[in-house]
């Protein structure tokens, strides 16, 4: 399918954090796939992330991080269009255009703000909008208008983050019955990745690998950091010699993510048949994780250099994408008689 004639296909990533093995796996790896099907544009959320981060240099570095995780993990700025978010003024103006498009009670629905509302009730706070930003509670017009003005077909999302598109198609449509006879917006769709694609990993304590629970391990960490890290992924008392499930193994389930499938299925035969003990198939882990995220890692910390051409690269990335943002704000500008 050619660039021309592909449906358009957007991923949004939120600095909030530094990469981890379960982003790797879940998000990145699924999303660069898209760029075979479509014709893939990503974008550094990074005023999203102000509901959240409110230290400057948290905030930069993070966003640093992002746009470096995404290109070393094999992202090509020259064939996608890839950017950050503070760099398309265009979406601020039409978010506020699409505030007054949208109603109060979508935004009531929405299941962050429930959430929160729901939190401080659980807590018997009376005021059930109690630390609650204004920010958090737009949030959904602010990630509708960044699919909208990009003209995205499809959005690449996990099933909790279904109602952000169907609000943003909400949105649009409210939008396209007022000015439907001047400017119309695509109607975008969630795309939902298949079970294997959108895989969840455990962490070093066996729950699902999150930041929240301060249980993942790191993508870009060094050798001795990453085999300290696999060492205190936890395993029974079944000694060496006997069989063991690897189905119920959470060193397993990582390592079929990242070993090649013939040596992933002759690591469950051994440990099927007591040939293979908890100790040797750690090892065995490390030095899978490492071999595969040596260069990886290289990149990475060559990007995250003050010096290097990760700017330059966000910085045509922004101009590829305010092509396509200002025609859509200009006719969006004309439509609704600001012109």
């Amino acid at each position: 399918m050619s660039a021309s004639s592909a449906k358009v296909s957007l991923t949004g990533i939120k600095p909030t954090g530094e990469p981890h093995l379960g982003n790797y796996i879940g998000a990145v790896k699924p999303a660069l796939a898209l760029a075979q099907e479509y014709e893939a544009l990503y974008f550094i959320a990074d005023h999203h992330a102000l509901t959240t981060v409110r230290d400057p240099r948290l905030l930069r570095r993070y966003t640093r991080s992002v746009a470096a995780t995404w290109i070393a993990a094999g992202l090509d700025p020259d064939r996608v269009v890839f950017y950050r978010q503070s760099d398309i003024p265009e979406i601020f103006e039409l978010t506020w255009i699409m505030s007054c498009m949208t109603s109060k009670g979508l935004m009531n629905r929405a299941h962050a703000y429930k959430a929160a509302r729901d939190r401080n009730e659980e807590s018997g706070k009376t005021d059930l909008d109690a630390g609650i930003n204004m920010g958090l509670y737009n949030y959904p017009v602010l990630m509708a208008v960044d699919i909208l003005i990009m003209e995205a077909d499809v959005v690449p999302v996990g099933r909790d983050q279904v109602q952000h598109v169907e609000i943003a198609a909400d949105i649009a449509g409210s939008f396209n019955h007022v000015y439907g006879d001047r400017f119309t917006f695509k109607i975008p769709q969630a795309v939902v990745p298949d079970a294997e694609a959108g895989r969840t990993l455990p962490g070093v304590d066996g729950r699902k690998m999150s930041k929240s629970y301060d249980n993942t391990i790191p993508l870009f960490c060094d050798e001795a950091q990453l085999k300290k890290l696999v060492r205190r992924i936890p395993t029974d008392s079944t000694p060496v010699e006997e069989p063991k499930d690897p189905d119920s193994s959470n060193i397993v389930q990582i390592l079929d993510q990242f070993a090649e499938p013939e040596i992933a299925a002759e690591t469950r035969r051994r440990l099927r048949e007591g040939a293979m003990g908890w100790g040797e198939l750690k090892n065995q882990l490390f030095e899978v994780l490492n071999t595969q995220l040596s260069p990886l890692r290289e990149r990475y910390n060559a990007l995250m250099d003050p010096d290097s051409e990760l700017d330059a690269l966000l910085a045509a990335g922004a101009e590829k994408a305010r092509k396509r943002a200002v025609p859509v704000l200009a006719q969006v500008r004309k439509a609704i008689g600001i012109d």
